[in-house]
């Protein structure tokens, strides 16, 4: 268990206002031998709770003194019974203890308990918010996943599309990709998740094959927070002989000067 978890559980809290169970203040204790941090914890949440009683403490009404001193003047007054050295006579002395501080003494028992019981409700509930967060965010990326499928499915069940295989050449024979060209707009999608991760520095360009030259479709990303980057749309072109994917520059070029990983005729 780490330190952090430790320190937000509320047992620590428990423990110093003395209502931690017997397990609970042995785990506690253990803590405390074990990690510096703990105890350093433990010690600032102790003078915490001691400093807010005193802040807070309950002074009894002026008129509870008066009814203890009432009570006593109206008690009727005892027989004294003389104590004989070595008699038999048996003595018993009835004090008094002021109840007014022991409501106080359990008023502060109780203010310590509550501190401690919301203290560990505040964790629970920052512990439910940030595991909100987190799924929330999980949430969010499967809808975001959906929403580009839904995007891809949209391209390659059109009735529109025709798709071009490009196929790997000798700089990587087991490099593929698809091309998606919509006939009715000379829109062009690319599939490049069957192209090897492009190495430091570099990054695959599209190349559409336009009169028996290569113009520039735009530069392809082969990967979007650590996954493989599915269907995007690459240049319009109204019409073109075939598609081809060099590895260049992370800018690209003008022309196409590295080596052709893929191609395919339409």
């Amino acid at each position: 268990m780490e330190i952090q978890d430790i320190i937000s559980s509320g047992l620590l809290e428990l423990y110093a206002a003395g209502i931690a169970s017997e397990t609970e203040t042995r785990q506690v204790e253990e803590w405390v031998a074990l990690y510096p941090e703990v105890a350093a914890e433990l010690k600032e949440i102790m003078i915490g709770i001691e400093t807010y009683a005193t802040a807070n403490a309950v002074e009894p009404s002026a008129s509870v003194k008066e009814i203890i001193f009432a009570r006593i003047n109206s008690s009727e007054i005892g027989r004294v019974i003389p104590i004989q050295p070595g008699g038999d006579n048996e003595f018993q002395q009835i004090g008094s203890y002021p109840y007014w501080k022991m409501v106080a003494a359990a008023s502060v028992l109780f203010l310590i308990g509550s501190i401690a019981l919301n203290v560990v409700t505040y964790n629970k509930f920052s512990n439910a918010n940030q595991n909100l967060a987190v799924l929330r965010e999980t949430v969010d990326s499967i809808q975001e996943k959906n929403i580009e499928m839904a995007a891809d499915m949209n391209v390659v069940q059109s009735k529109y599309s025709m798709p071009v295989s490009l196929k790997g050449l000798e700089a990587a024979p087991d490099a593929a990709a698809k091309i998606f060209w919509m006939q009715n707009t000379g829109e062009v999608f690319i599939d490049p998740s069957n192209l090897p991760d492009a190495p430091a520095g570099k990054q695959y360009q599209l190349w559409a094959i336009v009169d028996g030259k290569p113009v520039n479709g735009g530069m392809i990303l082969t990967s979007k927070k650590g996954d493989k980057y599915r269907i995007q749309k690459m240049k319009t072109f109204g019409k073109a002989e075939a598609f081809a994917v060099t590895l260049e520059p992370e800018k690209g070029n003008a022309t196409p000067q590295g080596p052709m990983f893929v191609m395919g005729k339409i």
